[in-house]
């Protein structure tokens, strides 16, 4: 995919998240932290490849009230269980922070998702990307 294709990958995957946990995304109001934050892939040996490889971590903020955030994230978790990812993590225990989180993996696309509680009143919504090449692209060999 090409990096517009994966940020509206992306995004429909936030938005889809966000719609399970009955939350709300947040419009972006921080220039400083954009929801698409894209970087080079390296490789194993710490190459860095002129072929336009790529990661994408897209990250978004919905409103959600506190009392709701342990339902919203189990519902996220449980979806995500149907839809074949694997739960790396998962809790709902008031004395760690944050108190609610899920992080799970495609084991065959590879690309993992996150949801936790960041504060009273809003959720964080996470998905990186494996390293990418964009379509047309030439892999670099090393």
């Amino acid at each position: 995919m090409s990096r517009e294709e994966t940020e509206e990958w992306a995004r429909h995957w936030t938005e889809s998240m966000a719609r399970t946990a009955k939350a709300e995304i947040e419009p972006e109001t921080d220039p400083e932290l954009p929801a698409a934050n894209f970087t080079n892939c390296a490789g194993v040996n710490g190459e860095s490849a002129d072929d336009g490889r790529f990661t994408l971590r897209y990250s978004v903020r919905a409103k959600l009230a506190k009392s709701q955030h342990a339902a919203g994230i189990r519902a996220i978790r449980d979806t995500l269980k149907q839809k074949g990812f694997e739960i790396q993590g998962y809790r709902s225990d008031p004395s760690k922070d944050p108190v609610n989180l899920v992080d799970a993996s495609h084991p065959k696309d590879r690309h993992s998702v996150s949801a936790e509680d960041l504060n009273e009143e809003l959720i964080v919504l996470i998905v990186s990307t494996p390293c990418l090449l964009p379509p047309g692209a030439k892999q670099q060999q090393f």
